[in-house]
């Protein structure tokens, strides 16, 4: 069964058609030229009228960032995005006659990595999303670490500098703060404000535009060997791998696959994580060390995760999508979706 996968985000809603082994058959990106509720809505109702007309699509999945109750598909509270208790599955199951599963966008992604990316033949596997923010979600055994209330994974704002950096959840301090999309931009500018010889190269390439910097131009510039900018990303991966070091002895994974924006940094984030990781691991030297790798999906995980964990919610596997079996409008629809449904594959 195909089914379409939606990644939202801070600018933009991501979408695309993905078949049952994880490839993205068309894309479509629409940009929301707010946060509100009703304009990301409006964008969603737009890409799936679109997909759906050239497609035989069963059902719609969304990644969307911050604190989901998958049980009632409302997004409970999204920092980034400003909402609160929004139920975006009732709203757009008033306009759109396909079944609708929300989950958390960093779940989605992670989903992807396990089923058909880097995190394939792992048993334990953390999956980081270094983005706007930092995205974690955890499966074990094939199955999706959800916790009590549906809330797991929350890991960006665990408190790592007490008293640091203000976060937008309310607190300080939070890890991604340190080592996410937000953080590289955030202290990158306040380097290129002091305006110092060492810096020249990373203002020419923004054309002397401090505010038009983005987290790419530093990658780009960190690629290309400029030192700052290689400082820069440095600074995120020692953060990043003091944070994994805690994960790893709370969880004790084999895996940790990491993904975003930041991560196409590549080894000038890995090495630096995976020098704080060993230096900070407890019980180093009696114990595997996890693996650190970089997510095989990039920018298309949240997508092909939410789109997957659809597909599979009408048959609800447990562990993956619960609760989520929808009313049907169109006896005809269930029938043939019923007809189309597969059985969650074996793991090998």
């Amino acid at each position: 069964m195909l089914s379409i996968g939606i990644d939202i985000g801070g600018t933009k809603v991501a979408a695309g058609v993905v078949d049952d082994e994880g490839n993205v058959l068309r894309r479509l990106q629409r940009p929301t030229p707010s946060r509100s509720p009703e304009a990301v809505e409006d964008a969603i109702v737009e890409v799936v009228e679109e997909l759906a007309a050239s497609h035989d699509v069963g059902a719609v999945g969304i990644g969307a960032a911050g604190w989901v109750d998958t049980d009632q598909a409302i997004v409970r509270f999204s920092p980034h995005l400003a909402w609160r208790n929004e139920p975006l599955k009732a709203r757009l199951n008033q306009r759109i006659d396909l079944p609708v599963i929300v989950d958390n966008d960093a779940n989605a992604a992670a989903w992807a990595e396990y089923r058909y990316g880097a995190g394939r033949n792992a048993s334990v596997m953390v999956c980081l999303t270094l983005g706007t923010g930092i995205g974690g979600a955890v499966v074990i055994n094939g199955r999706l670490f959800r916790g009590r209330y549906g809330m797991a994974g929350e890991f960006g704002h665990m408190g790592v500098v007490p008293e640091g950096h203000w976060c937008p959840c309310g607190n300080r301090g939070c890890w991604e703060q340190y080592a996410s999309g937000n953080s590289l931009v955030r202290d990158a500018k306040a380097l290129l404000r002091e305006n110092s010889p060492q810096v020249r190269g990373l203002l020419d390439r923004i054309g002397g535009d401090i505010d038009a910097l983005v987290g790419p131009d530093v990658t780009a510039a960190a690629m290309e060997g400029d030192q700052i900018a290689i400082e820069l990303i440095s600074d995120v991966g020692f953060w990043l791998g003091k944070g994994i070091a805690n994960l790893a002895a709370a969880l004790d994974p084999d895996l940790f696959v990491i993904g975003g924006g930041v991560s196409a940094a590549g080894d000038l984030l890995l090495t630096p994580a995976q020098q704080a990781f060993d230096r900070t691991l407890t019980g180093r030297g009696f114990r595997p060390p996890a693996q650190l790798v970089l997510a095989e999906f990039r920018n298309d995980a949240g997508l092909v995760g939410a789109a997957d964990l659809a597909r599979h919610s009408m048959v609800e596997p447990p562990g993956v999508a619960r609760g989520f079996w929808p009313r049907r409008r169109r006896k005809g629809r269930l029938r043939r979706l019923r007809e189309l449904m597969v059985e969650v594959p074996p793991r090998v």
